[in-house]
């Protein structure tokens, strides 16, 4: 094809991005909407193909290919368009920044994966698997090379139902008499091999194989004969993890060896269930209890002859094809590739770059193994991020950071990834004003290295406007954020999805500088935006309608927000599972919007049952399972019940305060509600001692002009009148309103 090829009038082919057996990869631009896709071009079929086969290929590839455009759930790689032309088979997807998972093994010389990212890499899986199987879709050819993990740790499977169409078309198989088709080797489920019906427990085996491999570098059955790969599958038992890899958890090496149980009824029975496994071993929740599987006797070479000839004929003379790890090396491809399933060739890199023993600036070239090191404590700290324990992954990435300055100079991208990293845990973590300056230095670094527009620039820009916010700065959070909005619409176009979640952080900005109806108006061009270009049910498009909500409760409208809150709690349960962070969230804003509406006794139940799942996915001390409590407590008060209310409040405040700290945001909040329950008990002398610690903690950590801290002032303030003590309440009230006033003057 050429590169200046039109697709429909609208797909521009760019440059190939890979090569396979059904046709190639190519990187395009949507002239629609000014987007980068991915287009995947299958291979016309040749004249020996009976005209009726090529007729019916064409209907299976429709049906399968709508099949893909149905899948709407985050992971999940969106397929946008698909159609033929000029006799050739066409598939636009949406264009990834990631690796597929054999890319992560070989990044990592074949290493197995740090636990916390096999983890996590599993649940996000899991709950991808639970959703296509609910939708009855079965992927059949789930492996390394067909999963993909973004930079921003959010795991995609690929190749829904195209995997399918090409086993029929016979390029990555031959067909059995019963039309079941073959897979990869090191990745078929035992039926898969002999031939029988497949269903929804046959994609959780191949995930078993790749968690394996994951797990101890190598797929279970890694056998240069392909017989000997298949005979495994089917007849032998895979050796122990733990046996190859001593620290790896127990509970995780029995998810695994149920996964790879020879029958399928020995497996956990949907991906529901294993999700439910994962999270129990990994929150040490309820006790585990492991699928039995019978022992199978292991074949000795010698013996497998003898059976082997109940193995489908098609199987003769195959090869062991690719795997993930311990494969013959292949040139990575780029970052720009994703989207990319299957065993693809990448086009050859000859750029004319010359490699020499000596990086820019005359430093020395660091030891490979040491390099190796940084990366996989880099990854590790990343992976204690992913599980919410931001405060170790602040510290493990600050450690990182000095060894990569050392090592590599102080503007070397590595060091400033890792700089990066720690500034996004000290956000999380409430130290703002830290997080800030790690962010100036980091994208100063970046707009001498790379320029002001790059993306990477503009990512830690982004961040810092948002820790602005946090810092009660919204005039500046605003500005940073209309400028980095800018260079994405210029740089990227306006539907870019980057250039959305800008846009969708500028309306959040809007509504703190008190511009309502514009925050409001902005969220809902930016959600119609995504719902056009991601679809109605893509996690992204969701977040925004979630702002939609949020704006509207800001305007006092709040009948519309709880519908709007609800529909959107729906619709993250059918698209991510009822389980899913994002789901909770919102049945939690469906919470707020109750209390605010006067109905706290449905608020009480729906809170009661959130605290209940959250205590179930998450554990009694997750930050999210005590906001439920806050919340519950909140309404308990508002019944009138500040008995119970003030208990409640008093125990989350010191959770919180053991968990995130004394003066984060959170505790703070549940200090100022034990406050509360203590005014309307009648205990003023209690309540200011409650409030002026709470004033005290924020002026240290946002500053004396901050709205929270100026919100703290008056409450100390109508406590003092509460008490009596009318003069210093008067004084109290003079000095927040100069505040406010040179706050004012200060702002835009």
């Amino acid at each position: 094809m050429s590169d200046t090829m039109l697709i429909q009038g609208r797909y521009r082919l760019l440059d190939t991005i890979g090569r396979g057996g059904m046709g190639e990869v190519w990187r395009a631009r949507d002239e629609s909407l000014g987007r980068h896709v991915a287009v995947k071009c299958l291979k016309p079929l040749g004249p020996h193909h009976d005209p009726s086969f090529t007729r019916v290929l064409r209907e299976r590839f429709r049906r399968e290919a709508r099949v893909a455009a149905a899948l709407q759930h985050r992971g999940v790689t969106v397929v946008h368009d698909f159609g033929e032309s000029d006799g050739v088979l066409y598939l636009v997807m949406e264009m990834l920044d990631g690796r597929d998972l054999g890319q992560l093994l070989e990044d990592n010389d074949h290493r197995p994966l740090a636990v916390p990212d096999i983890v996590e890499i599993a649940e996000q899986v899991a709950a991808a698997l639970a959703y296509t199987h609910q939708q009855g879709v079965v992927h059949r050819d789930l492996k390394p090379a067909n999963i993909m993990r973004l930079t921003d740790g959010t795991v995609k499977i690929c190749d829904f139902g195209i995997a399918r169409l090409g086993h029929d078309i016979g390029f990555t198989a031959r067909l059995t008499g019963t039309g079941v088709a073959m897979g990869t080797p090191h990745y078929m489920s035992p039926e898969q091999i002999g031939g029988t019906d497949v269903d929804q427990r046959s994609d959780l085996y191949s995930l078993g194989c790749v968690l394996y491999e994951l797990a101890t570098g190598a797929p279970p059955f890694d056998f240069d004969d392909a017989w000997g790969i298949l005979v495994g599958h089917r007849d032998t038992p895979p050796e122990p993890p733990r046996r190859h890899r001593a620290g790896l958890p127990e509970y995780l090496e029995r998810i695994i060896l149920d996964l790879l149980a020879k029958l399928p009824e020995q497996r956990p029975d949907d991906a529901h269930e294993l999700s439910r496994r994962i999270i129990a071993g990994r929150t040490a929740a309820p006790r585990y209890a492991p699928t039995v599987v019978a022992p199978l006797p292991r074949l000795r070479p010698s013996e497998r002859a003898g059976r082997d000839a109940r193995l489908p004929s098609w199987t003769m003379g195959m090869t062991t094809g690719h795997k993930a790890a311990g494969a013959v090396p292949r040139t990575a491809l780029p970052d720009a590739a994703a989207g990319l399933t299957g065993e693809w060739t990448p086009r050859s890199a000859t750029d004319g770059s010359a490699e020499t023993g000596q990086p820019p600036g005359g430093r020395p070239v660091p030891p490979p193994e040491a390099v190796g090191a940084l990366a996989d404590r880099h990854q590790e700290a990343l992976s204690l991020g992913r599980l919410g324990r931001w405060a170790e992954a602040g510290e493990a990435h600050r450690a990182v950071a000095g060894e990569r300055t050392r090592l590599l100079g102080p503007d070397h991208p590595d060091t400033l990834a890792s700089r990066y990293e720690l500034a996004f845990s000290l956000s999380r973590t409430g130290r703002a004003a830290e997080a800030l300056r790690e962010y100036k230095q980091v994208a100063e670094a970046r707009i001498r290295a790379l320029g002001a527009d790059h993306p990477d620039t503009l990512a830690v820009r982004q961040e810092m406007a948002y820790v602005l916010g946090r810092l009660g700065r919204d005039f500046d959070a605003h500005q940073v954020y209309a400028a980095v909005l800018a260079a994405r619409e210029r740089t990227m176009g306006p539907d870019h999805p980057d250039t959305l979640r800008c846009r969708h952080n500028l309306a959040f900005s809007l509504s703190r500088l008190g511009r309502l109806v514009d925050s409001y108006r902005m969220a809902g061009q930016v959600a119609a935006a995504r719902a056009r270009v991601l679809g109605p049910q893509h996690p992204d498009t969701l977040l925004t309608r979630f702002e939609v909500a949020y704006a509207l409760g800001q305007l006092g409208r709040w009948a519309e927000a709880l519908e709007t809150y609800r529909e959107v709690a729906e619709a993250r349960a059918r698209a991510l599972g009822a389980d899913h962070p994002d789901t909770l969230a919102a049945r939690y804003e469906v919470g707020i919007s109750l209390g605010r509406l006067g109905r706290s006794a449905e608020a009480l139940r729906l809170y009661r049952a959130l605290i209940d799942d959250r205590t179930r996915v998450h554990g009694p001390a997750h930050p999210e399972t005590l906001r439920a409590r806050h919340g519950f407590g909140v309404n308990l008060g508002r019944l009138g019940r500040w008995e119970e209310a003030l208990a409640e409040s008093r125990d989350v405040c010191a959770i919180r305060g053991r968990v995130l700290g004394p003066d984060h945001p959170d505790t703070l909040v549940s200090r100022r509600e034990v406050a509360v329950s203590l005014g309307w008990l009648g205990r003023w002398a209690d309540a200011l001692t409650e409030y002026r610690a709470v004033a005290a903690a924020r002026e240290h950590v946002l500053g004396a002009g901050h709205p929270d801290t100026l919100a703290s002032r008056t409450d100390e303030a109508h406590c003092l009148e509460q008490l009596g003590r009318g003069g210093e309440a008067v004084e109290l009230y003079r000095r927040v309103a100069g505040l406010r006033g040179q706050r004012a003057a200060d702002g835009p």
